[in-house]
C-alpha cells in the first residue's frame, strides 16, 4: 500500500499528522508535525512507516474534506523556516520524444548549440551513472527558504517588481538532515515550482532572479520508493473556465538524471547536510503554459494532479503591493 503523510491544523490551531493509505487515512498519535515524526524514526534507526506503527493511530478523518476546509498545510515544514532550503534542479526531464528530436538536430550545429543544449545533452549522456559512480551534474538553483513555502489552496503570490507568475508542475523531494548529518529522504510531493520566465527568457544569467519565488507542495508527502512514472495534468482556469491545460510527465523513466545524481550533487556541499535542516528540492519539469504562448493574470488558479497522490494542488496567482526599500547606512 502506498503511504501518505499529510499535515492537519484544527479549528483551533492544533496541530497534527495524518497517515493515509488506499485502505483510509487516520491521525498519528503523539506527534504534531512530519518532522517530529521523521526525528523520531531516524532516533529510533527505523522508518516512518515503524515509526507510525509505534505511536499508532487514532481517529479517521477525510482527507479531501479536511483539504477543501483548509485545514491541511504543506506536509513538511520547519519550526525556525531559515533552516528550510528550498533548492532545484533544471533541464531533467527528457520531455516528448519530438522535442528531443528537436534539442538533438539544433545540437548538431555547433553555431546554434546554446549553453542550455549542452547541459541537456550532458544530462541525457551522464545523468544516470552506475552504482558508485558520479554522474553528470545539473543545473541548480537557490529558490529561497520556508518563508516562501505556500500551503496548498493559499495564494502564490508574484512581487510587485515581476515580470511573470507562472507555474511549474513537478516532483519535490524531502530531505531531513540527521545529527550525524546525513541526508534522510522522506518522500515525494507534487509541487508547483513557482517562477518568473519572463525574466529568465530576458537573460538566462537571470535565472537566478526568477527562481526567488514562492512556491507551494501539494498536501501528500509521498513514501517509500519514488514511482518509475508518474503522469499527472496541468490546468490552469481564469474566471471560472479553463485556461490551459496539459498532460506532465516525471519519475526516472521520464528523466534524463536520476534522482539519486541529483541528490549526489546537491548534498555534496557541507553547507546542505548542516543537522535538524529540511530540504525541498525540486526536480524539474518540460511542462509550461509560457512555453504554450499563455500569459497569467491575477486571479488565475493553477491546478496540478498526478497519481498516485491522490489530492489536486491549487493555487490562485495574485501580485504584491509595492514594497519600496532603503538602505540606510550605519
Amino acid at each position: 500500500m502506498t503511504l501518505r503523510l499529510l499535515q492537519h491544523v484544527g479549528v483551533d490551531g492544533t496541530r497534527s499528522v495524518i497517515a493515509a493509505t488506499s485502505e483510509g487515512a487516520a491521525f498519528v498519535t503523539g506527534v504534531d508535525s512530519v518532522r517530529a515524526l521523521a526525528e523520531r524514526a531516524i532516533a529510533d534507526g527505523t522508518d516512518l512507516a515503524a515509526a507510525i506503527a509505534a505511536c499508532g493511530t487514532g481517529d479517521s478523518v477525510d482527507i479531501a474534506a479536511e483539504l477543501a476546509a483548509g485545514r491541511l498545510t504543506s506536509p513538511i515544514d520547519h519550526v525556525d523556516p531559515a533552516h528550510l532550503i528550498m533548492t532545484g534542479t533544471g533541464l531533467t526531464h527528457l520531455g516528448s520524444a519530438e522535442g528531443r528530436d528537436k534539442m538533438h538536430r539544433a545540437a548538431a550545429d555547433a553555431e546554434k548549440q546554446t549553453d542550455s543544449m549542452r547541459m541537456f545533452l550532458e544530462g541525457v549522456e551522464g545523468g544516470k551513472p552506475a552504482a558508485g559512480t558520479r554522474g553528470q551534474q545539473p543545473e541548480w538553483f537557490y529558490k529561497g527558504d520556508g518563508s516562501g513555502l505556500v500551503a496548498p489552496g493559499a495564494p502564490l503570490t508574484m512581487p510587485n517588481f515581476a515580470e511573470d507568475g507562472g507555474e511549474e508542475p513537478e516532483l519535490a523531494g524531502i530531505y531531513l538532515i540527521g545529527p550525524d548529518g546525513t541526508p534522510f529522504r522522506l518522500g515525494l510531493c507534487l509541487a508547483n515550482e513557482f517562477s518568473d520566465h519572463v525574466t529568465e527568457r530576458h537573460n538566462y544569467l537571470w535565472l537566478a532572479h526568477s527562481k526567488l519565488r514562492q512556491a507551494s507542495l501539494g498536501p501528500e508527502l509521498l513514501v517509500g520508493t519514488p514511482p518509475q512514472h508518474i503522469e499527472g495534468a496541468s490546468r490552469i482556469h481564469r474566471d471560472g473556465a479553463l485556461l490551459w491545460e496539459k498532460p506532465f510527465l516525471s519519475g526516472e523513466a521520464n528523466m534524463s538524471h536520476s534522482i539519486a545524481n541529483l541528490e549526489a550533487h546537491h548534498f555534496k556541499y557541507d553547507l546542505f547536510r548542516r543537522p535538524g535542516d529540511v530540504h525541498v528540492h525540486f526536480f524539474g519539469t518540460a511542462t509550461l503554459s509560457f512555453a504554450d504562448g499563455v500569459t497569467t493574470r491575477e486571479g488565475d488558479v493553477f491546478q496540478i494532479e498526478a497519481a498516485p497522490f491522490t489530492l489536486p494542488l491549487r493555487n490562485t496567482l495574485t501580485k504584491a503591493a509595492p514594497q519600496p526599500v532603503v538602505v540606510k547606512a550605519l
